[in-house]
């Protein structure tokens, strides 16, 4: 039931980890690729518009180099990404010349996506090369982002750029079949469709163990939190496996399905929700919880029981509830000291056009 829709998916994004891109040596695997690619390949000549989100640059990187692990050192991981990811371009452009199509390599980071401009025209070069037949093949921007580097990983960044477009799938492709309930026992089962991510689905996950990736399970279900949240279906597959994208578009019970809201975020609202580092942090009580999710209701000054950061008026900030979880995201209308002055009254903090439930 929840599969069906998937056959209809126009427009794709397939997160390729580094895992299922390089070999035992930290090399990329070309057979491996290749299969990778015509699969990719298969998907556009079926008249389905496909980004391609890559890992494998600091992996490829540190097989050049004569690393065993993946450094440490920010320069280090940087030499890395800067060596790997040219080679990783030169391999990828080659085999999907051989299938008749054209790359464009996009670089990005976080300000990229953050700032509303830049936000816009990295959508809007992304559709018109989609428009012209074009497979983007998108990185972070691992050789100069500090940031990206220190905390980021594909899978935030490729449910971003699912969002971003906004896409009708995202596949992340991994060296796991999905997501594996009891992992390492003789009960283990493979999850075939997740409504709900609670905490159960969480405490499945696990970080990685692998000398050139970053993240593991974890940063998946992470990335299935946004997508799922903006009304975008995700699914986790092995990407080891052949013919495994014609499969998940057909239909078919292959991986992990995390369903989507019935009701897709406009674009504007996914950029609060999910583009920014908020700078601060309102509590509200139980009221003001309830006015804000159950009835659309901005949010005013009698509910906030706290204030915490220091923002200014336009800034993202995130609105938790008094256990001090997170349950939406708005841009505030006040600064933090407007705000813990107490003198504001009769005005809305965060208007109900600019906040997201989450």
């Amino acid at each position: 039931m929840y599969r069906v829709p998937l056959q209809s998916a126009s427009r794709l994004v397939v997160k390729l980890g580094t895992g299922v891109l390089t070999d035992s040596r930290k090399l990329i695997d070309p057979a491996q690729l290749e299969q990778l690619v015509a699969q990719l390949a298969a998907l556009r000549r079926a008249g389905r518009q496909v980004v391609l989100v890559t890992s494998g640059a600091v992996g490829a990187g540190m097989g050049a180099l004569g690393y065993e692990t993946r450094p440490t050192n920010l320069a280090e991981k940087q030499a890395c990404a800067a060596v790997g990811q040219s080679r990783l371009m030169a391999v990828y452009e080659k085999m999907f010349a051989a299938h008749g199509l054209v790359v464009a390599q996009v670089l990005l980071t976080h300000d990229d996506l953050e700032h509303h401009e830049r936000h816009l025209n990295a959508r809007n070069t992304l559709v018109t090369l989609l428009e012209r037949g074009v497979v983007p093949i998108i990185n972070e921007n691992d050789a100069v982002s500090f940031t990206e580097i220190k905390f980021g990983d594909n899978d935030k960044l490729s449910a971003l750029v699912a969002a971003l477009l906004p896409a009708d799938l995202l596949v992340i492709l991994t060296t796991v079949d999905g997501v594996i309930e009891n992992f390492g026992k003789t009960n283990a089962k493979l999850l075939s469709v997740v409504e709900h991510i609670d905490s159960a689905i969480e405490n499945m996950a696990g970080t990685t163990t692998s000398t050139t990736a970053v993240g593991g399970m974890k940063s998946k279900i992470e990335a299935a939190k946004i997508v799922v949240r903006s009304g975008i279906p995700l699914v986790i597959a092995s990407g080891q496996k052949a013919g495994v994208l014609a499969n998940i578009l057909a239909g078919a019970d292959e991986g992990t399905m995390f369903v989507a809201i019935p009701t897709r975020l406009q674009g504007r609202k996914r950029w609060i929700a999910f583009f920014h580092h908020p700078q601060g942090t309102l509590f509200v009580d139980d009221g003001a919880k309830k006015a804000l999710r159950e009835s659309g209701k901005s949010l005013l000054p009698p509910g906030v029981t706290g204030c915490d950061g220091e923002f200014a008026a336009g800034d993202v900030i995130r609105i938790c509830d008094l256990d001090g979880t997170e349950f939406a995201r708005g841009i505030a209308r006040f600064s933090a000291a407007e705000i813990r002055s107490k003198i504001l009254t009769r005005v809305e903090l965060v208007h109900r056009d600019d906040l997201v439930i989450l």
